[in-house]
């Protein structure tokens, strides 16, 4: 199966590097267009055997997955020349367009993919949200393996969207506002920052997996398990409370939108 890349910005080539570090895609199954030469030079000096042009045709022209990772006002600019058509796929990671919009550019009839990973693609560790139309049961099925090889994906209903993007893309901002809020705290107790920021990150990490790794893990039971009765951590928990933090996180979610 042959990927072609149309972009090699931060996303594109996030997601070059994430497929040619897998094992669903080779590299040399992979071509990557750029307009400029630096960050082409860059991925082929990491990873030789991955292909790169400045012609967004060429690379298309035999690929059987075409994704589109440009900024949304060059989206129709870039797709219309390609005349994609049926039975390739594209896959848009453009924010903000809809898969009817994208469709406007292309074959209305081929199946298409609108993708919204977040900044943690760069360390293969993405939430990745997909939505799909005119895809087949095993191609939906392709795409989820492709973008669970940099980090995890879930196919969703694409008006969800813009409330799960609330979750996963602002949702990093909002919890390395607490690491950095943490920190401060930490500092002030006499921590160096550094050792903070090590501290919060592997216990956020700690989290996360007994959530992740679990099936039946909830953040309440998770979190009885550290608050016993009387102790420093129920404390603390009544403090946030006291404070505002759920409705103050709740309030974050809502206005993202």
């Amino acid at each position: 199966m042959k990927v072609a890349i149309i972009g090699a910005g931060n996303m594109g080539g996030a997601i070059a590097r994430g497929l040619a570090n897998g094992h669903y895609i080779q590299a040399q199954q992979i071509t990557v267009s750029n307009p400029s030469a630096g960050k082409l030079n860059a991925l082929k000096a990491e990873f030789p055997a991955i292909h790169v042009t400045h012609s967004n045709k060429e690379a298309a022209e035999d690929a059987d997955i075409v994704i589109i990772a440009v900024k949304p006002w060059k989206v129709e600019e870039v797709l219309k020349p390609l005349r994609l058509r049926h039975p390739q796929i594209l896959v848009s990671v453009a924010a903000g367009l809809t898969i009817e919009d994208l469709a406007h550019f292309v074959d209305p009839e081929m199946p298409i993919f609108r993708v919204i990973p977040n900044t943690a693609i760069s360390e293969g560790a993405s939430m990745t949200l997909i939505a799909a139309r005119n895809a087949s049961e095993e191609q939906v099925a392709g795409m989820t393996s492709l973008f669970n090889e940099m980090g995890r994906s879930m196919l969703i209903d694409e008006k969800l969207f813009a409330a799960a993007t609330s979750l996963t893309s602002c949702g990093i901002a909002y919890v390395l506002k607490y690491v950095q809020a943490a920190m401060q705290a930490g500092v002030e107790l006499g921590i160096k920052p550094h050792d903070a920021q090590t501290m919060l990150a592997q216990t956020l990490e700690g989290a996360a997996q007994l959530l992740l790794n679990n099936e039946h893990a909830h953040p309440a039971t998770e979190i009885e398990k550290v608050t016993t009765p009387g102790g420093i951590t129920i404390k603390g928990i009544n403090s946030l409370e006291h404070d505002g933090f759920t409705s103050a996180i709740i309030r974050a979610i809502k206005a993202s939108l």
